[in-house]
């Protein structure tokens, strides 16, 4: 498990060169037994590390870890305000963030406010922080990324695997004035606006399936988990955590127990570095858009791109249901709360929960 005290040491050899044992323990306070203990935990994170007597420690693929800084400026690139008083736009606070945001309305701060940034090393799940925060904040237009998650998580549980400086895993936090029923295909529309801001920067081929699934060539690049905390008839806070592989080291594959790929993969062979950074930037301002515009609009206006977009979409599939019954049938597409709907002949059928593989002949 790494450690903030692990973290110090891995940006310490976050350049590439070698780093003695004694140069690192003195820089960090400790002693060169605990430096070494430190950096096999970092090992069981993915990173690989090269040790020579007499030259000390290095990554043999050094970490671009993220940056605070440089993820705010590229959200002001992409036309995103922050919040500049540095708390999450609280409902009480829009008296003092409306010289930041122009003094516009409250109902356009509701459905669109800034952006409250945070990065931090570790975390058990960004998801489970933001709700944790819920009951004492207003999480309305927080991010939270974090390098390592002792916890991540997918659906139903399942834990997700990442590597400290080779993925991305954030949460974002929102507030819908609507209810669950409303909300039925929040998840949908967010990997419409996770595939959008791929593509924008440069990753194309990436599709999606159903329900939260980000896929190239059917191996699985990233996912996106939508938890719900409210009302039934609103308001209602929303958690929306994503997942992606950026680098996924090949060892690291094989102990995951389904096809999986990783952007670097997607990008192709030669293509420079992925620049994580800008890549959360991205991500971050364009589910923004996409829950801004879902509150106002539901899910209507991103099915037809979703029904584009789904990987299995008009093909044959064998539905595993949660109680281990299993449905075949064609995919007909989605209907407008998110529900799959399959075909089977003249028959039509609706499922809100299940896994989908394709049916093979």
């Amino acid at each position: 498990m790494l450690t903030p005290l692990g973290f110090s040491l891995l940006r310490q050899l976050s350049d590439g060169a070698f780093h003695s044992g004694e140069d690192l323990a003195a820089k960090v306070g400790l002693t060169r037994a605990r430096v070494s203990q430190l950096l096999r935990q970092a090992e069981t994170a993915g990173l690989s590390l090269e040790r020579v007597r007499g030259r000390g420690y290095r990554l043999v693929t050094a970490p671009d870890f993220l940056d605070a800084t440089k993820v705010r400026e590229a959200l002001t690139d992409y036309g995103v305000k922050l919040a500049t008083n540095g708390l999450s736009p609280l409902r009480p606070q829009l008296q003092d963030d409306d010289a930041a945001i122009g003094a516009e309305p409250a109902s356009e701060i509701a459905s669109r406010p800034p952006i409250h940034l945070e990065l931090v090393d570790q975390l058990d799940s960004t998801s489970t922080e933001l709700l944790r925060r819920a009951p004492r904040r207003d999480i309305h237009g927080a991010a939270l990324a974090a390098e390592w998650q002792t916890a991540g998580r997918g659906r139903r549980g399942r834990p997700w695997t990442a590597v400290a400086g080779g993925s991305l895993t954030f949460s974002l936090g929102w507030r819908f004035e609507q209810g669950a029923g409303f909300l039925a295909g929040l998840s949908l529309a967010a990997g419409v606006g996770a595939i959008r801001a791929l593509e924008k920067e440069g990753l194309e081929g990436v599709e999606l399936k159903w329900p939260n699934d980000l896929i190239y060539r059917h191996l699985k690049v990233g996912g996106i988990l939508v938890e719900l905390n409210g009302d039934a008839l609103g308001p209602t806070t929303v958690v929306v955590g994503v997942g992606l592989n950026v680098r996924l080291p090949r060892e690291l594959r094989r102990d995951i127990p389904q096809p999986v790929t990783d952007l670097q993969s997607v990008a192709g062979r030669g293509a420079p570095a992925i620049d994580r950074n800008r890549l959360l930037a991205r991500l971050i301002a364009e589910l923004a858009e996409t829950l801004s515009r879902y509150a106002k609009e539901g899910f209507a206006p991103f099915a037809a791109e979703w029904q584009h977009r789904h990987a299995y979409q008009g093909k044959p599939v064998r539905l595993l249901l949660p109680d281990g019954a299993a449905v075949v049938g064609k995919v007909a597409g989605v209907d407008a709360s998110g529900a799959l709907v399959l075909a089977d002949g003249p028959r039509r059928s609706r499922f809100l929960t299940g896994e989908i593989s394709l049916r093979r002949a």
